[in-house]
């Protein structure tokens, strides 16, 4: 299984958004979507804003690929739903202190979709 690197993490983690292209099952050409993302140790995760209702993240759950571009880093993706409350609990934490300038109006929508948290692996 692939891994990210340091200087990956490190520089994706330093970038405000992700640029996130879920992989279509339908056969179109991805769509490429600007979200938030957080590191936890070794592993980056998002989250969708709308919930299980935003578009990407039916499409990222549908294919469970995907491509992400952010400070300077393009990868394909695998998209897996990370479970773990434990996990859960600090990706919240991560959200709440990278993106607190924004003000709970943005970060507590993606706080409480905590059901949609998807680990980017790279592949």
């Amino acid at each position: 299984m692939a891994t990210w690197t340091n200087n990956e993490l490190a520089r994706i983690e330093r970038a405000d958004e992700l640029q996130m292209e879920p992989v279509r099952v339908d056969g179109m050409p991805p769509s490429s979507v600007p979200i938030w993302v957080v590191r936890d140790g070794d592993d980056l995760y998002v989250r969708s804003f709308r919930g299980q209702d935003g578009g990407w993240y039916r499409a990222a759950v549908a294919s469970g690929t995907g491509h992400v571009r952010s400070g300077g880093v393009d990868k394909d993706v695998a998209l897996v739903a990370a479970t773990d409350g434990v996990v859960n609990d600090r990706i919240d934490a991560a959200y709440r202190t990278k993106y607190s300038r924004y003000g709970a109006r943005y970060v507590d929508p993606l706080v409480a979709s905590r059901d949609t948290t998807l680990k980017l692996v790279p592949r």
